[in-house]
């Protein structure tokens, strides 16, 4: 195993650490936060955070799929935002 190698597995230890703590912090103001506002915002951290989660995984086993999985959560992550902030606004989805 090489120097670089080595360096790679602390740098992902490293970087699931701080995404899983993301994740925690997000669900603490998805629970606690004041308003509905803060929720939307925690649940669409959430989803980013689960986002970074899986490009991680692929990254540290080198499968290409868990790419493509990423990409299909992103935009299901997008569209379930702007959905869910329009019901808060407006009372309903599609006019």
């Amino acid at each position: 195993m090489t120097f670089a190698d080595t360096l790679m597995q602390y740098a992902l230890i490293a970087a699931f650490i701080v995404v899983a703590l993301g994740q925690i912090m997000s669900m603490i103001r998805l629970v606690i936060g004041p308003d509905t506002g803060d929720r939307i915002l925690a649940l669409d951290t959430m989803v980013v955070n689960a986002i970074g989660m899986i490009v991680l995984l692929g990254i540290a086993q080198g499968i290409q799929i868990y790419f493509e999985a990423a990409m299909i959560i992103a935009m299901l992550g997008f569209v379930s935002t702007v959905a869910y902030a329009r019901f808060v606004l407006r009372g309903d989805i599609i006019e």
